[in-house]
């Protein structure tokens, strides 16, 4: 599937608005909310870390991983163990986000698992999980025949979109909760911080939409393609 165009102009968007959602993101969570810290007496530093790991994972290295199809003119197999990596690495990451937040709530009182967020949280991850253990095995090693990896392929590729789609919805849906504990906290609804929420979840939504893009369009000629003069 694919729509005819060439991919080439909507990664280079991929990549600036992707960059830009990790500044938003850092800024909001580093300036606004204080820091990072694994261990800390303010729990909400411990918090901070899950929008700051599940931007850079499953949204900014995951969408990287889906495109590098499309934006590197590299051999088959060497663009192969580059989508393999990132999203292995988006993955670990992922599951290092997830937890912080577990931590911060168990270590202040909170209850897991309560929300339609949190929900969907798990089920991505662990989708996304899967989807990366099958493409391990199907497509790298063992492999399975050229007959299973080519009826396979659009079924990965269509299940690896609908993950990533999911994905987004996730973090746009974390994005509002958050920002609707702050309000209620008494965070001023037409105020910097509160600008600067919802422009990032716009930024990544957008990003996710050109991610999708990237992928249903043309990729460019790899470098196994050329037939040597």
């Amino acid at each position: 599937m694919a729509l005819g165009v060439t991919a080439v102009p909507f990664t280079y968007v991929v990549h600036v608005l992707g960059v830009v959602a990790i500044i938003l993101v850092l800024v909001w969570n580093i300036h606004f909310r204080g820091g990072l810290a694994w261990d800390s007496d303010n729990k909400n530093l411990i918090f901070n870390l899950h929008p700051v790991l599940m931007i850079l994972s499953l949204i900014f290295l995951g969408g990287e991983a889906i495109i590098s199809y499309k934006s590197l003119p590299l051999k088959k197999e060497v663009k192969k163990v580059i989508h393999l990596t990132l999203h292995a690495i988006a993955l670990a990451l992922g599951i290092f986000g997830i937890s912080a937040a577990f931590k911060n709530h168990n270590e202040s009182g909170i209850a897991n698992l309560y929300s339609l967020h949190s929900w969907l949280g798990i089920s991505v991850i662990s989708l996304y999980g899967i989807q990366w253990l099958y493409g391990f095995v199907i497509f790298f090693f063992p492999g399975g025949t050229p007959a299973i990896r080519r009826e396979s392929l659009p079924w990965h590729v269509l299940f690896g979109l609908f993950v990533y789609v999911l994905a987004i919805a996730t973090a746009s849906l974390g994005f509002l909760e958050k920002l609707t504990f702050l309000e209620n906290s008494g965070l001023a609804k037409y105020g910097s911080e509160a600008l600067l929420v919802n422009f990032t979840a716009v930024i990544t939504i957008l990003f996710g939409a050109f991610v999708v893009l990237s992928a249903i369009s043309d990729a460019p000629p790899a470098e196994d393609d050329y037939a040597p003069i």
